[in-house]
């Protein structure tokens, strides 16, 4: 079963996804310009939504970090062991799991991995102490300079982080890298479960995504603005006069499709086969995705703008993105501002996809929206709020699976 969710959702003048040079994201689409924002600022601010709201336990839910190696070192130095000791056995178990840990403590790449995930490698570092001790002593020491045969440049018996993953796979015993690696089994963790995970040095860890997210882009052409700014040095004497500080900051206001797809097979299939728990998690995802907004500037611009219009679609084949409905942008006229002429515009365009395709497959689609004049061909499928819209979305998936 696949569930979809589009949301049309304008921004006052922001800059919620900027690009390298400080410029809110933008990209062509039907030959105009268009604000974007990207899929992995959306996802992240989902995932914040997760804690922040509450919507899913903790132990239900993952971290992406290089930093592991602190967190789980921290838990373990206690009753006597020293933080300096702790992090050497993280290390040399990481390592003998096939992860690279550099001189700094930080692993190679972001690792994502569940709470389930940290707590069960936390729980073999704890039983395995005294192997992994001896095992870290013996990485240390075969780290240790070497003579060389440039007596100016000291030499390594293997130099960086590579060499030492490579002895902790060396002296970590079989039995304890197998115990390490079998943590990494996804900690039924709802956002790796919905996103997936990518692990280089363990591809057979990876996990495949449940949802597809889409890049937010404006259903309006747009321009990029400029604001240029001042600040006042508070302690200038009263004869100096001017500026601290001048600078400018670009932005852009735009009315943004969004859209994503859930896998619900997928995604339980990614929580071990726990249909309740996969359910909870779309659930939470949907709830999610309606409040979720990207921190950019936000100090700044407080762009806190709730979306106008929310449309829910569970179907048991083929996916449909609406983002072609604005190949045109859409332009406001004397009868409806730029949301409101968004709205009828993706009514439409359901609608005509449905005449060319036909709704076979299609289990049931529902909708809010502020303003329910522009909706035609959806408005029997409008529903009294956003409560109701998330409620009969995952009703549908009790029901089907009863059936």
């Amino acid at each position: 079963m696949l569930v979809e969710i589009h949301a049309l959702q304008n921004f006052a003048p922001s800059n919620l996804n900027r690009d390298d040079t400080g410029s809110p994201k933008d990209c062509m689409f039907g030959d105009y310009r268009r604000a974007r924002i990207s899929s992995q600022a959306l996802k992240r601010a989902v995932r914040l939504e997760f804690k922040t709201q509450g919507l899913l336990p903790l132990q239900q839910t993952g971290a992406r970090t290089r930093r592991i190696v602190g967190q789980i070192a921290s838990v373990l130095a206690v009753d006597g062991r020293t933080l300096e000791e702790a992090t050497a056995v993280v290390r040399t178990a990481l390592g003998g799991m096939g992860l690279t840990v550099g001189p700094d403590g930080l692993t190679q790449y972001l690792l994502f991995a569940g709470q389930r995930e940290i707590n069960a490698i936390t729980e073999v570092c704890t039983q395995r102490w005294d192997a992994l001790v001896s095992a870290a002593a013996e990485v240390a020491g075969s780290d240790a300079p070497v003579a060389s045969a440039d007596t100016t440049t000291p030499a390594r018996s293997r130099s960086t982080a590579r060499a030492a993953k490579k002895d902790a796979k060396d002296v970590v015993p079989k039995a304890i890298s197998d115990e390490l690696r079998r943590a990494l089994d996804g900690g039924r963790a709802a956002d790796i479960a919905l996103f997936g995970r990518m692990l280089a040095d363990m591809p057979e860890k990876n996990i495949d995504a449940a949802c597809q997210m889409a890049h937010a882009i404006s259903t309006n052409r747009v321009s990029i603005e400029f604001d240029y700014f001042t600040a006042v040095d508070d302690l200038n004497p009263r004869e100096e006069t001017g500026a601290g500080m001048i600078g400018t900051v670009e932005f852009n206001s735009a009315c943004f499709y969004r859209y994503a797809n859930v896998d619900l097979d997928v995604l339980t299939e990614n929580l071990q086969g726990d249909a309740e728990l996969a359910r909870a998690s779309l659930e939470a995802f949907l709830r999610a995705f309606i409040s979720a907004v990207p921190s950019g500037k936000q100090n700044s611009m407080a762009a806190q703008n709730p979306p106008s219009f929310v449309f829910t679609v569970a179907r048991e084949r083929g996916l449909w993105s609406l983002t072609n409905a604005f190949l045109q942008p859409v332009r406001p006229d004397d009868r409806r501002d730029l949301a409101q002429a968004s709205i009828n515009r993706l009514d439409t365009y359901w609608g005509q996809l449905a005449a060319m395709y036909g709704e076979r497959g299609i289990l049931g689609k529902w909708c809010v929206a502020l303003d329910g004049d522009g909706l035609g061909v959806l408005a029997e499928a409008r529903q009294p709020d956003v409560e109701h819209l998330v409620e009969v979305t995952i009703g549908s998936t009790r029901t089907l699976a009863s059936e």
